[in-house]
């Protein structure tokens, strides 16, 4: 049962594992992907400071629909190939950009947009989708946010079964 709760200060791999045993709570006994999504966009969203847009984009039919999420509106298709979550989604490789404005490609769903980080959620090689944090600073996420919110994402790839 998920209960309110204050992020420790400290490291990001602290503050990180306090999440994850949160959003582990979150989803406890919960079979539903999209409910499961909505509820981790808005844990992530705010308990992480720095950070402008938490959500998930779905798949489907070979390309990113927008899911769950907190933040201002988002673009609601993205090509497979398109943009950081499209690059991430097609290479099936976490993208993190330090600055959008140098990514060939970018999207700009939000203008305030400085920096990405974008996980692709594979469940038995199969894409579903991704997990997608936006920040208004340049260089905001580092491998420490990439290790943390996969943590997140696999919690969630974990909490449904298909």
């Amino acid at each position: 049962m998920y209960e309110s709760f204050e992020l420790p200060q400290g490291s990001k791999p602290v503050v990180y594992a306090a999440l994850a045993r949160h959003a582990e709570a979150l989803v406890e006994g919960v079979n539903d992907k999209v409910a499961n999504a909505a509820n981790l966009a808005a844990l992530l969203f705010h308990s992480l400071p720095k950070i402008s847009w938490s959500g998930f984009y779905f798949l489907h039919r070979k390309q990113l629909i927008v899911g769950p999420f907190q933040g201002k509106p988002a673009c609601v298709k993205i090509a497979l190939g398109r943009g950081v979550c499209g690059h991430a989604a097609a290479l099936r490789q976490p993208l993190l950009v330090g600055d959008v404005t140098s990514f060939p490609g970018h999207i700009y769903c939000d203008p305030d947009a400085r920096s990405e980080i974008v996980l692709p959620l594979i469940k038995n090689d199969k894409l579903l989708g991704v997990l997608d944090l936006d920040a208004p600073i340049p260089d905001r996420f580092d491998e420490d946010d990439r290790r943390g919110l996969e943590k997140i994402a696999g919690i969630w790839i974990h909490s449904f079964t298909r």
